[in-house]
């Protein structure tokens, strides 16, 4: 009889310290902020430049309706949507003047970036207009730079995120392959500068998705949803060199839904 008391008392006490301590738990819990908001960050292929529609108080940042983060943020609902990336971003800029709407209540992260630190439209210019030796240069060069420079600048950025955002769940994006090779194109750059800049662009990747897995980040591949679409495809989902000339060798608006968007959507 004095044993099953014991052990009655033994059992109230347990049990009344583990329902304080879940209430407590549930205390602290309700007075944390809902992370619901969404914020997308990076440059040109995030702001949508080649899809159109371009809100005219974004200026020169050539924010997209048809770009992924704002079909995503159209499609969800999420309960506040800020749009800072902007052409031409670099990681500096990003720090200097697009992580303003991040906080706790952030839930949401999305960013591609590190392009045109590595010179993209530099690059793209040369093998356009210059040949396949100084292509392959250029390529080179970028290539390098990809390698020993652009993983710090990465970190600089993604750390500045964790400490805005730590609640967020924060997507990083890729950019495709370019070219199709042996593909459909007769005229325009080298077979061996296509595949270079391919390769520039699975090294470019590579960085990102490693440095996005150091930070606890996803990495969203868009090589699997452009395959087939790319240039000298049958159906590119690319401009090639086009008029403005800064959208060219940028996702077209059937890019940014159907290349971007569902890997998004997927990671998100």
């Amino acid at each position: 009889m004095k044993l099953s008391r014991f052990a009655a008392l033994t059992s109230a006490f347990f049990v009344t310290s583990a329902l304080a301590l879940t209430g407590a738990s549930a205390a602290a819990s309700a007075q944390l902020p809902t992370a619901t908001g969404y914020v997308a960050l990076g440059d040109s292929y995030s702001s949508g430049v080649g899809a159109g529609s371009y809100d005219s108080a974004g200026g020169s940042c050539k924010r997209s309706a048809k770009s992924y983060p704002a079909l995503w943020a159209a499609a969800h609902s999420p309960s506040s949507f800020r749009f800072t990336a902007c052409s031409g971003a670099r990681t500096g800029d990003v720090l200097s003047s697009q992580l303003g709407p991040l906080s706790n209540s952030t839930g949401l992260v999305s960013i591609t970036i590190g392009g045109n630190d590595a010179g993209f439209a530099d690059t793209m210019t040369t093998c356009a207009l210059q040949g396949e030796s100084a292509c392959l240069s250029r390529v080179a060069q970028a290539r390098s730079f990809i390698d020993s420079t652009l993983p710090g600048r990465l970190d600089g950025v993604y750390d500045a995120i964790s400490q805005k955002a730590p609640a967020a769940r924060v997507v990083v994006l890729g950019y495709p392959h370019f070219y199709r090779l042996n593909g459909t194109c007769i005229a325009g750059l080298s077979e061996r500068s296509r595949a270079a800049i391919n390769a520039a662009a699975d090294d470019i990747n590579g960085v990102m998705a490693k440095r996005a897995a150091d930070h606890g980040f996803s990495f969203a591949d868009v090589n699997a949803t452009f395959s087939g679409h790319e240039l000298c495809s049958g159906s590119p989902w690319l401009h090639s060199v086009t008029f403005p000339v800064d959208e060219s060798y940028h996702p077209t608006a059937a890019g940014q839904s159907g290349g971007y968007l569902p890997v998004f959507a997927s990671a998100a």
